[in-house]
């Protein structure tokens, strides 16, 4: 091994290696397991490899730590991981646990878990980077930090309870909604909600809209009224409409009820219509401009962070009034060809003249076709007096025509099965049938 000791926060997101130099995937998590005496003993990685599908690498099979970077044997079984009774997460579960110090000074919180070779192929435990709790009053303050041993404290919960999660979220903080969503669909379920509850209303509500309808029922369900609808008011409408369509009849309209009345009616409006229209499916917030409006103010716009990439895409040119349903739509101008042309150019001159807009009962097939054939990443939609109402955008056809489960079971997609098909290949992994795991013939 290239190091000896090494603190798990660190391994997060660091590249996983074959012997080749290819690349196989990035560590998630590291799995220990208790012993009565000892500190807990460190049986593997928990690695997602493309497909975004979690699979265990034995620690007997890494030959290298160090450098931002993993090397091992290149034998991975591709089995999607599956945490066994008496497994520990170290990210996702002792983090944020509460110690006490042995010699009866006090209590600290778990912020860091270095692991150490102890020989060849086998690691432990060896120390813990806690906090003690705050002495001053100042916001800005911290706790006293301190090394320790595991002899030297104690857990105050039983084992594999899970306690705090702000050191989960912080060790996941730059992770992208998608991944954090496949993250905590992959916690025990008590420990999923703790993170929910700890996430911030906007970042809770980007992880949900990444996740499968079931599960965000689930979390929302469990979580209070007037929270649930601070995390619904912070979701695109068509994902909070999809949500709300999913609970029953008499919550959902509560939550509608402690929602921002304007984004409750942006809501209600969509879900008047059938969910395989276009009206179910379209985004109540494109961007929309007067004609008079130059490219400078356009590409102003779209260049907003918190704009999805596919709304970025066009800018909607209609008559007053500026929101949906706007005044008569006059037509879409696409980011590339403002480009083109001066800032101070006109948009009602750059409109696509050959993008016909759709209506709010056009089928969810039609919209795709129309997508597909003219190569589009979005479509206007216009009522019965030709005002715009919204957009579709590829995504939203893409969450419609995948089957329900696709965020969950990446391998059962065809994309899925080409990763792992990839995946197989680079890594030179024999499956193993009848076991979980491959290279781990201690267990």
């Amino acid at each position: 091994m290239s190091a000896t000791r090494v603190f798990v926060a660190r391994l997060a997101g660091c590249a996983v290696f074959d012997p080749a130099g290819d690349r196989v995937g990035k560590v998630r998590d590291v799995l220990v397991v208790y012993r009565k005496n000892d500190p807990p003993r460190v049986v593997g990685l928990i690695v997602e490899i493309p497909g975004k599908r979690r699979v265990f690498v034995s620690i007997g099979r890494v030959t290298s730590i160090g450098g931002g970077q993993i090397i091992t044997t290149g034998l991975i079984n591709l089995r999607r991981f599956e945490q066994r009774g008496g497994e520990v997460r170290v990210i996702a579960e002792m983090l944020g646990r509460k110690v006490v110090f042995n010699d009866g000074s006090g209590e600290a919180t778990i912020e860091d878990v270095a692991i150490e070779e102890q020989e060849l192929g086998e690691w432990e435990v060896d120390q813990l980077f806690v906090r003690r709790p705050k002495t001053s009053a100042s916001p800005f303050a911290k706790g006293q930090s301190a090394y320790v041993t595991w002899r030297e404290v104690r857990e105050l919960a039983p084992k594999g309870e899970a306690q705090s999660a702000e050191q989960l979220i912080a060790t996941y903080s730059e992770l992208k909604p998608a991944d954090l969503a496949n993250t905590l669909l992959d916690l025990p379920a008590q420990r999923r909600q703790e993170v929910a509850e700890e996430l911030s209303d906007d970042r809770l509500a980007d992880v949900l809209e990444e996740m499968p309808e079931s599960d965000q029922v689930d979390i929302l369900a469990r979580l209070g009224d007037d929270r649930a609808a601070d995390v619904l008011d912070h979701m695109q409408p068509d994902d909070a409409a999809d949500l709300i369509a999913q609970l029953p009849e008499e919550r959902g309209e509560h939550l509608l009820e402690l929602m921002e009345p304007e984004e409750a009616d942006d809501v209600r409006f969509l879900l008047s219509y059938g969910p395989d229209t276009a009206g179910g499916l379209m985004t109540t917030e494109p961007i929309i401009v007067s004609a008079d409006a130059t490219v400078a103010e356009g590409l102003a716009l779209i260049r907003r962070h918190d704009l999805p990439p596919a709304l970025g895409a066009a800018v909607c040119v209609t008559l007053p009034p500026y929101e949906p349903p706007t005044g008569r739509f006059l037509g879409m101008v696409h980011f590339q060809r403002m480009l083109r042309y001066p800032p101070h150019e006109r948009m009602g001159t750059l409109i696509d003249q050959g993008l016909e807009p759709v209506t709010a009962d056009t089928s969810a097939a039609e919209v795709s076709r129309i997508l597909a054939s003219y190569d589009l990443v979005s479509v206007p939609v216009v009522d019965e007096k030709h005002r715009l109402v919204g957009v579709v955008t590829i995504d939203d056809v893409l969450d419609y025509l995948l089957p329900d489960d696709w965020r969950s079971h990446p391998e059962e997609t065809e994309v899925g099965r080409r990763a792992a098909a990839r995946a197989q290949l680079t890594t030179g992994s024999i499956p193993i049938p009848n076991g979980r795991r491959a290279g781990d013939g201690t267990r």
